[in-house]
């Protein structure tokens, strides 16, 4: 039996040497639709050598074709596991959005260095068909989020294949601040890291108070309680099995008489946020609400309070503040002026900070 690609050299050789030398767009046109054909009904059976084939005439036909034919092709070819890999990329590299989108979107044999490549220099049309893929890498994602406008950073967070990194989920959260469509896809990722959760939840329930509050003034105090009331339920509702073994072990810490400043600091190096937020509460004697809320603020004076009235040492504070930059990709802070401000700051004075912020956590206020 003659292999497939002696048949294809063989039978089509000379009607593509004419093609390609004297034939019309019409001809050339007709000539891709027939290879295209015989290369999807029998795609799987193919060797290396033959998609190299395939691959080489691909090349050749789609020159000087019109829009239409090119996009049909990669339609066909998209879904195709096995598609000849350099005609794939030229047509991921096509300016025209209805050729290269079927490719940006479906193609597994698109290279990660061309996605990125194109995400990188091609518009928003490009950048939406990329969001779209089955499978998103953080490095791909890092680029969609920076250069997306807002379809596409919205698609990029609603697709459950896509991986984020830290500084993805830092940027997505600051800029859900102003977009409460933004919000609600971030928050709903099963795999949204607690501390970025809370730091959304703590902004997206600020921002729903004004607008209630600014629609409805003579319903404020009331709006303020129920926005208050919410967020509690949903924070309670959404702790991660983690969070609850991470809480349960300092809580047997604690108890045990084990739980000490010295571990607190480890945890905090450790970048374990639940551990460091649960044993910061039990040594100064607050809910883990309360630490937690006091964690996820932008400013680090409640951090210092909290450690202050747990009588905490300036290196164990550095290392929370640390913790909580790494987390959140925030700039670093003056540590030098943070470590002059706890070393003045009286116990005293703390406590009576404390006294007041939990008298404000019981009032609602509009």
């Amino acid at each position: 039996m003659r292999s497939k690609s002696a048949t294809l050299s063989e039978s089509l050789l000379e009607e593509l040497q004419t093609t390609l030398s004297h034939g019309t767009v019409a001809r050339r046109v007709e000539t891709l639709r027939r290879v295209t054909d015989l290369f999807v009904g029998n795609a799987v059976d193919y060797s290396d050598e033959h998609i190299r084939v395939f691959d080489d005439v691909f090349q050749c036909l789609i020159e000087q074709i019109e829009i239409s034919a090119r996009a049909l092709l990669a339609e066909r070819l998209a879904p195709i596991a096995s598609a000849p890999p350099q005609i794939i990329r030229t047509l991921a590299l096509d300016e025209v959005i209805e050729v290269s989108g079927p490719v940006l979107s479906k193609s597994e044999r698109l290279d990660e260095a061309t996605l990125i490549e194109i995400a990188r220099t091609r518009g928003q049309a490009h950048l939406k068909a990329i969001s779209l893929r089955r499978m998103l890498s953080e490095a791909l994602t890092d680029v969609l989020v920076t250069r997306g406008n807002e379809d596409v950073v919205q698609s990029t967070v609603s697709n459950p294949g896509a991986r984020l990194s830290e500084g993805s989920l830092d940027e997505l959260v600051t800029r859900a601040e102003r977009d409460d469509d933004l919000a609600s896809c971030i928050g709903l990722r099963p795999d949204l890291p607690r501390h970025h959760y809370l730091r959304l939840v703590a902004k997206a329930s600020s921002s729903v108070r004004r607008k209630l509050a600014a629609a409805h003034p003579e319903l404020a105090d009331e709006v303020s309680s129920v926005v208050q009331q919410a967020a509690q339920r949903v924070r309670a509702a959404t702790l991660t099995r983690h969070t609850e073994m991470a809480r349960a072990l300092v809580k047997s810490l604690h108890e045990d008489g084990r739980l000490n400043e010295f571990q607190i600091t480890t945890f905090a190096e450790q970048g374990k946020f639940d551990e460091t937020n649960a044993g910061l509460a039990a040594l100064a004697g607050v809910a883990v609400e309360t630490a937690e809320t006091v964690m996820i603020e932008s400013r680090t004076e409640g951090v210092m309070i909290l450690a202050k009235v747990a009588g905490m040492q300036w290196s164990s504070v550095r290392a929370i503040i640390a913790m909580r930059e790494k987390l959140s990709g925030g700039s670093q802070t003056d540590m030098l002026a943070l470590r002059d401000t706890y070393e003045a700051l009286r116990s005293s004075t703390a406590q009576q900070v404390l006294r007041f912020h939990r008298m404000q956590s019981a009032t609602p206020v509009a």
